[in-house]
C-alpha cells in the first residue's frame, strides 16, 4: 500500500484532524479546491443545523512546504467551532466537577440507545456507560476528515488528468431531481428522515490500475471497502451490479474493439463500470451506491433506556434528515483515496519527476501494442 492514513477526533471535541503517510514529493496541493470540497460535504438539502454553525477548512501542520508535498506525513486539523458549546462535557483535561459543571455534563449524557447508530453494539463492546462516548467517534462528522485527504489525492490525481464526480439519481423514491427539495421538504416536516442512490464516476482512469494477482489488490474490491465504510451506505454496485443477474451473457458484456487511428483498444458499451479482473480497464469507473436514511429523528423509533432496560423512545440530537447529497461527496473523496494508491502502486511513490516518467513509459508502451 502506497499511502495510509488515519482521523481523529469527536463531533463536539475541539477539531478534527488526519494524518497521510506515503505522499510522494513535489506534487502542488490547490487549498482552495480542498476547501471547497470540504464546503460541498456541509452543502445540500435536508443538512441540519450543525452545517450553519460549522465553516470547515483545512489546516495543514506538516508535510507540505511552500504549497507542495515534501514526501513526509502530512498533518492537518480542521477546527470545530461548535466546541465552545461543548467545552466541559467534552473536555479531554481531569476538570473539578462543581454543580454547575455537573448539571452541563449531565444535560449531554445519553442513555436511551438509538436504533440503526453503533450505540447499542457500541456500549456493549467497550463497557461504555454513556452512550455519549460512542455517538462522538462514530458520528459522520468524522467524514470532514476523510474528505480532505480525498481532496488532497485528487490534487496529484488532478495532475494525469482523473477526475471525480457524484451525482445524487434519487432520493427515497423520488426520481425526478426537481422535486428532492420539496420531497426532502415533507418528511422533515413530518420528523421523518431519507435515504438515496448516489452515483459516482472516475473519470479518465488508465488502463491497469489494481491487480487480478491477488484477492485484496482487486480495484473493485478495495472501492467496494471503502465505500462501504462511508456511515449509512448499506451497498455498492459496479457497473450494471445486480442488473448483471437479469441479463444473458451475450446481452450484458462489454464487447472489445480497436481504434488504428489512436491506436486504443475501446469498448463501445461499459457495463462492467471500468473494471475487468480486478483492474481497470480504460474507461470510466462507474459506482452506484445506496445510502440509508438518517437514523436520528424526531419522529423518534422505540428502543430502550440502557441501564435501566426500561421503554423509551430513541434519544434526538439535532441532525439532517437528508444527507444523501453530502455523502456523494464523502463517497467520491473516498474512491480517490483508493485511486490515488492503485496509481502509486502502478507508477511508483517517491516523487513526482520519476512517478511521470514512468506513467508516461507506460502511456507510449501501450500505443505500441
Amino acid at each position: 500500500m502506497a499511502i495510509r492514513f488515519l482521523t481523529a477526533g469527536e463531533s463536539h471535541g475541539q477539531m478534527l484532524g488526519g494524518i497521510i503517510e506515503g505522499l510522494p514529493f513535489g506534487y502542488e496541493l490547490d487549498f482552495d479546491f480542498i476547501n471547497s470540497q470540504l464546503a460541498q460535504r456541509q452543502e445540500g438539502a435536508g443538512r441540519g443545523a450543525r452545517m450553519k454553525i460549522e465553516t470547515d477548512k483545512i489546516k495543514i501542520i506538516s508535510g507540505v512546504r511552500f504549497s507542495k508535498t515534501i514526501a513526509s506525513p502530512l498533518m492537518f486539523t480542521i477546527e470545530n467551532f461548535d466546541f465552545k458549546n461543548w467545552v466541559f462535557p467534552m473536555s479531554v483535561e481531569k476538570i473539578e466537577i462543581t454543580p454547575e459543571i455537573a448539571e452541563k455534563i449531565k444535560e449531554k449524557e445519553i442513555i436511551n440507545l438509538r436504533p440503526a447508530h453503533a450505540d447499542l453494539a457500541g456500549v456493549l463492546k467497550y463497557d461504555i456507560d454513556d452512550v455519549r462516548n460512542v455517538l462522538e467517534r462514530s458520528s459522520a462528522r468524522e467524514t470532514a476528515s476523510r474528505v480532505a485527504i480525498g481532496a488532497i489525492c485528487q490534487c496529484i490525481l488532478n495532475n494525469y488528468g482523473i477526475k471525480f464526480q457524484s451525482e445524487v439519481l434519487q432520493i427515497g423514491e423520488c426520481k425526478n431531481k426537481k422535486d428532492f427539495n420539496d420531497y426532502i421538504k415533507k418528511y422533515r416536516l413530518e420528523g421523518d428522515s431519507l435515504g438515496g442512490i448516489i452515483k459516482v464516476t472516475v473519470k479518465n482512469p488508465p488502463v491497469g490500475l489494481g491487480s487480478y494477482i491477488h484477492w485484496d489488490k482487486r480495484l473493485d474490491g478495495l472501492l467496494a471497502q471503502a465505500l462501504m465504510s462511508v456511515p449509512a451506505v448499506k451497498s455498492v454496485e459496479i457497473g450494471l451490479g445486480k442488473k448483471y443477474s437479469e441479463l444473458s451473457g451475450f446481452n450484458s458484456h462489454d464487447e472489445i474493439f480497436y481504434d488504428k487511428v489512436n491506436k486504443k483498444y475501446y469498448h463501445k458499451t461499459n457495463n462492467s463500470g471500468g473494471i475487468e479482473g480486478g483492474m481497470s480497464n480504460g474507461e470510466d469507473i462507474i459506482l452506484t451506491l445506496a445510502m440509508k436514511p438518517i437514523p436520528t429523528m424526531k419522529k423518534a423509533l422505540k428502543s430502550v433506556e440502557y441501564k435501566t432496560h426500561k421503554p423509551v423512545k430513541a434519544h434526538f440530537e439535532r441532525a439532517d434528515n437528508c444527507a444523501v447529497e453530502a455523502c456523494g461527496v464523502v463517497a467520491k473523496n473516498m474512491c480517490a483515496t483508493v485511486i490515488l494508491n492503485a496509481f502509486l502502486d502502478k507508477f511508483g511513490s517517491d516523487n513526482k519527476t520519476d512517478i511521470d516518467n514512468a506513467y508516461n513509459t507506460y502511456l507510449a508502451r501501450l500505443n505500441e501494442r
